[in-house]
């Protein structure tokens, strides 16, 4: 696993050690962030259910300004450090021990609203629809922002009040689709 793009392009990531990480794949990260483009400069960013932190620090290699990781696994998060070490992106970042599907209060300590926030819930828990009820109760997405979520092709995107979906993609099994604010 490397970064695509960026000041850090190819430089390489921690091994995964750990079957339960399932990491984001390269050539679905650089789908998003061809799809992204411009949005990710200056961008202030969560990676949820962050794994290895592949799509913040590629987000912060791309110059974004800040970026949040988050996950409730602890071997999560002690490879997200290590891989904000390999890249010396210490202080950009900032690394969250949380329970997403509970609610997403801890997004608000650490900014007031995201320019772009990555969710990649754990497949087969039909996890998306706490995840969106979850943000717009905290309010994480900025009223310019973007959410791009990767979840399992049986799952559909779940309609929900606060967010609209705008593109959808499939990559294997993977659908990503991209929300935006409503209103």
């Amino acid at each position: 696993m490397r970064i695509i793009a960026g000041k850090h392009r190819g430089k390489r990531l921690a091994p995964i050690k750990n079957a339960a990480i399932r990491p984001t794949a390269d050539r679905t990260r650089e789908a998003v962030f061809s799809i992204l483009g411009s949005l990710v400069e200056d961008a202030v960013v969560a990676d949820l259910f962050a794994g290895t932190g592949a799509m913040g620090l590629e987000a912060l290699s791309r110059g974004a300004k800040q970026a949040v990781f988050v996950d409730f696994n602890p071997k999560s998060l002690a490879l997200v450090k290590k891989n904000i070490a390999i890249l010396k992106e210490e202080e950009n970042s900032r690394v969250v021990f949380w329970n997403l599907l509970q609610n997403a209060a801890c997004l608000s300590a650490h900014a007031l609203s995201y320019d772009l926030i990555f969710a990649d819930p754990p497949y087969g828990e039909q996890a998306l629809d706490a995840i969106l009820d979850n943000l717009a109760k905290a309010k994480a997405l900025g009223p310019e922002g973007t959410l791009v979520c990767e979840h399992d092709r049986s799952e559909p995107a779940p309609e929900n009040s606060a967010f609209n979906l705008f593109d959808q993609r499939r990559y294997g099994r993977t659908l990503v689709s991209f929300f935006e604010a409503k209103g």
